[in-house]
């Protein structure tokens, strides 16, 4: 974990640690977390609020990643067809048994490419592989890949 310096900056680390985290994790705009600091009676406006977002954002999320606890050692791999701007895409998801994401991948193709990248994406952020990978009837585009089950 490192630290993030919060030097000339008027609020002190906590109001603006509170802030990131309340725009990332909700979906609200930065004018409803202003009214929501404005209701702790913190006057903080929008534009503030976006600034500290774009210079606190990454390395706060970063933090909080490393906090996480480690993954269990199943992980299931599902993939499931989503439409955006009325196209048809594949969302591949890497989960553990416990229901935590892990990783995921959206495609505008269905390929063994897609699922070898998420996977070695996976493997690569984690640093280890897992006991067991369980995949749902997707035999024929991962046999390379199914050493795990």
């Amino acid at each position: 974990m490192k630290n993030i310096s919060f030097k000339r900056h008027r609020f002190p680390p906590e109001v603006i640690c509170h802030a990131v985290w309340l725009y990332a994790r909700f979906t609200l705009s930065f004018r409803d977390v202003e009214d929501l600091l404005a209701q702790r009676g913190l006057d903080i406006s929008y534009e503030s609020v976006r600034r500290w977002f774009l210079k606190f954002g990454q390395p706060i999320a970063r933090n909080l990643r490393s906090k996480r606890p480690k993954p269990s050692d199943y992980w299931h791999l599902d993939e499931m067809v989503i439409v955006i701007r009325k196209k048809r895409h594949w969302l591949w998801r890497a989960v553990d048994n416990e229901g935590e994401v892990l990783e995921f991948l959206v495609q505008s193709k269905r390929n063994a490419k897609a699922a070898k990248r998420l996977l070695r994406k996976l493997l690569k952020k984690q640093g280890w592989a897992p006991a067991r990978m369980i995949t749902d009837k997707l035999d024929r585009i991962l046999s390379p890949l199914n050493r795990w089950a």
